[in-house]
């Protein structure tokens, strides 16, 4: 038998079934499913350090678990002394069961390590059913040793999804055990 994640698993079985209940669709194919998740980290201070970047990169690619790549600018900016194609940050995307290992381990290790933690923020959506999250530091995640890192940067994870509205992507992630804050 060949593995499949946790979380993937967690979709075909519990979640179709409940968006299909909650929706009223014809076709379980018609239940939105998570594309891709995009992580990126902007270097602001790689302007003077090249070795920033570097560290970015390494850093990205033990958290995605596949290469990360380095970000150029696209124009050179003179008041922050950045010139056109200078490496500035670091990004992976991540697809199938990558995505849902990534997905997993976001979920249920490294977003209960964020100090005073009180669940996802509902205004991180864009209107058309994809979420994108925050992290301050990038030491809440395990594979990260916190004695190596010379520098904290935050990053941004979008989670691209094939739903239509907000409302069908806040379902999809919840079934998924995403902690969202409750509405008050």
């Amino acid at each position: 038998m060949s593995y499949t994640p946790r979380l993937k698993h967690t979709y075909h079985n519990d979640v179709v079934p409940a968006m299909v209940n909650k929706f009223g669709y014809k076709n379980p194919m018609q239940v939105p499913r998570i594309l891709k998740v995009a992580l990126n980290q902007g270097v602001g201070a790689a302007v003077s350090d090249k070795k920033l970047v570097d560290a970015a990169v390494e850093e990205m690619t033990k958290i995605a678990g596949q290469k990360a790549q380095a970000t150029m600018s696209r124009k050179a900016i003179s008041n922050f002394k950045l010139r056109e194609n200078m490496p500035i940050g670091a990004r992976v995307t991540l697809r199938g069961d990558r995505m849902f290992e990534f997905l997993d381990r976001l979920t249920s290790v490294s977003l209960p390590r964020v100090r005073d933690f009180q669940g996802l923020a509902v205004k991180g959506f864009d209107g058309r059913g994809n979420f994108t999250l925050g992290v301050t530091e990038q030491i809440i995640f395990p594979e990260i040793d916190i004695d190596k890192v010379s520098r904290i940067n935050g990053m941004d994870i979008t989670i691209v999804t094939s739903a239509k509205t907000d409302e069908e992507c806040l379902e999809l992630l919840r079934n998924l055990g995403f902690p969202f804050k409750a509405n008050k």
